[in-house]
Order: C-alpha cells, then sequence, then structure tokens
C-alpha cells in the first residue's frame, strides 16, 4: 500500500495512490507500507531513489543501513512492534530524505507511525518539510520506548516486592516462582528489543546531523539534538532494567533452590527419624529361636514402645535444633 500526504486548503491529508495513475503534484511524504514491486518502481521512477528491498532492510552493518546515494539519504533503524502482545518482535523501517521528501519503506505497522500520522493531518506545523516530519516521527518511537520502559519498571517493582515482601506475613510457598520467571522472561525480552531499537536510533540521529545532503535549519538540528540525547538517557535506563533483571531473575532462582533444599531436608530428616524404629523392628524381625522376648507377654508392645520412642527422641532433637 502506498499513501501520500498532500497539502490541502487547511492542513494536510493522507491518501492512497495505486500506480501507474500519476502523482499528485506536491506530496511531502511517501509511505510503502508492504508495498508491491509497481509501487516500489512507481516512487523509484518519480524520486530518483532506490528503495531498498525487505532482504536488503535486514542487513546490520552501518555501511548498509546509513548511506547517501545521488543527493539522497537512507537510514535504516531497527524497531518494535507489536509490543503490547505475548509475541513482540523487532523490524526494520527504512527512512529517505530526497528532494526535500520523506519516504518510509516498512513492513510492519507500529503504533508509533500510526500515531504521528494521525497527528499530522490535525498540526500542520508538524508538516513543514522532511526533515521536520522525520524528527517528529522519530519523536514519536523515543516517547514509545520510553513509556515501555516505565511499564517494564512497574512490573519489575511489583516482582520485586513479592520476592522481597516487606512484611513477614507471605511465606515462600504463596508465591508463584514459576510465574515470576516467565514475567521476568517477558520483561527481559522487552528491555533488550527497546535497547536494539535506541542503538539504531542514536546512529541514525547522529549520522542525519552529519549529512552533507540534508539542510537544517536551527530548530530542526535541536529537535534532533534533544531526541539524541533523549535516547542516550533511556538507553542508560535500559542498562539498568537490564541489571535489575538479571538481579530478579537470579533472586527467584535462589528462592527455588531454597525451596528445594528445605523439601529434601524435610526427606533427610524422616529417613533419620524412621531410621531407629526400622533399626528395631528389622532385629525383632529376626528369625532366631533364642531371642527370650518373643515368648513373653509384653515382648509384642515393649517393641512397639521401643519403635515410637526411637522415632520421638530424634524428632525433639531435630525441632529444638531448628532444623525443622
Amino acid at each position: 500500500m502506498l499513501r501520500l500526504l498532500i497539502p490541502t486548503g487547511s492542513g494536510y491529508t493522507w491518501v492512497e495512490h495505486s500506480p501507474p495513475a500519476p502523482f499528485p503534484d506536491e506530496f511531502l511524504w511517501a509511505d510503502l507500507f508492504e508495498p508491491t514491486p509497481e509501487e516500489e518502481k512507481a516512487v523509484e521512477s518519480l524520486l530518483t531513489v532506490d528503495v531498498p528491498t525487505r532482504d536488503e532492510m535486514k542487513e546490520i552493518e552501518t555501511s548498509n543501513r546509513l548511506y547517501e546515494e545521488n543527493g539522497a539519504v537512507y537510514m535504516t533503524a531497527t524497531v518494535g512492534s507489536r509490543l503490547d502482545t505475548s509475541m513482540p518482535e523487532s523490524s526494520a523501517i527504512t527512512f529517505i530524505l530526497a528532494n526535500d521528501r520523506l519516504i518510509t519503506n516498512r513492513y510492519v505497522d507500529p503504533t508509533p507511525v500510526q500515531r504521528f500520522m494521525q497527528y499530522v493531518e490535525r498540526s500542520p506545523a508538524a508538516c513543514t518539510s522532511s526533515a521536520t516530519l522525520l524528527a517528529g516521527l522519530l519523536e514519536s518511537f523515543v516517547e514509545r520506548i520510553a513509556d515501555l520502559l516505565e511499564r517494564v519498571q512497574v512490573e519489575l517493582d511489583s516482582v520485586s516486592h513479592s520476592i522481597f515482601p516487606r512484611t513477614d506475613g507471605q511465606s515462600a510457598s504463596s508465591r508463584d516462582l514459576h510465574a515470576m520467571i516467565q514475567k521476568i522472561g517477558a520483561n527481559g525480552d522487552l528491555v533488550s528489543k527497546a535497547r536494539e531499537s535506541l542503538v539504531s536510533f542514536q546512529r541514525m540521529l547522529m549520522y542525519v546531523q552529519q549529512a552533507t545532503n540534508v539542510t537544517l535549519s536551527q530548530d530542526q538540528r535541536g529537535r534532533f539534538k534533544s531526541t539524541l540525547r533523549d535516547v542516550q538517557s533511556l538507553s542508560d535506563h535500559a542498562t539498568f532494567l537490564g541489571a535489575k533483571i538479571q538481579f530478579l531473575l537470579d533472586a527467584v532462582l535462589g528462592l527455588i533452590n531454597l525451596e528445594q533444599n528445605n523439601i529434601i531436608k524435610i526427606f533427610s530428616v524422616a529417613a533419620v527419624m524412621f531410621l531407629p524404629p526400622t533399626l528395631v523392628a528389622s532385629i525383632y524381625g529376626m528369625n532366631f529361636h533364642l531371642m527370650p522376648e518373643l515368648d513373653k507377654p509384653w515382648g509384642y508392645p515393649v517393641a512397639l514402645v521401643a519403635m515410637v520412642v526411637s522415632a520421638v527422641v530424634p524428632y525433639i532433637y531435630f525441632r529444638r535444633k531448628g532444623w525443622l
């Protein structure tokens, strides 16, 4: 699908374009979402650019992601999508600045793009130039990452309170450690995707300010610098969250080991408690004729009492030692 942002009498609006129909006289932003070969060729022919293919967008080398060619600036960033679902993913989006127009080539529809595309229709001031559009779009991505990290921090604080309760009323058995590991792992995945996007945006923001084919006003350059500072701050925060995730994971695994040790300790104590009664029963289970107690009427109850006493004495001893 190819959509164009064109000016109207009171602002801007989005229109869908289907090649080979002629392009409008003026448009500021061409958005290629899962484009067909015909749509790619139409944009390439009109703006004299080479739109990267889906496989080319997956390249991780900086030279294949940030470069200038034929007066156009190509920038590919890794962004997170479907972050509110159980299956978040990372995908690439290519931003092209050519002939004072912004071209986006994408195969995902992340929330920041949706929101910003709706925003530009209501705010003509955000559409003064292609660089202004790019600055606003990147700000939208950074705000989304900030919201994501805030949500992760809240969930990690909740897990932390469960692992380290402030009161003594919560026992280890009341905590679902399996669910905690799942929550920690899910948040760790989100943080890793956020860090990957932040690194990608940091390179992109530094590159666009140094590109020779992009003319930036003082206000636009200030916005890019401000966004770059936000990205760097969020990167530090994501690093902190990553360390916290590792700490909480180690804590949960430690609790699991403690519970397993307690279970093994109970079995060990039980085995030791039942060892003396077993010894008594084994002795009186021998088939020897010269065992006077076997012929006495009090032999059987005495053997039972001996087994009970031999089990109770170790139990009392273990309780006083605090092993139970």
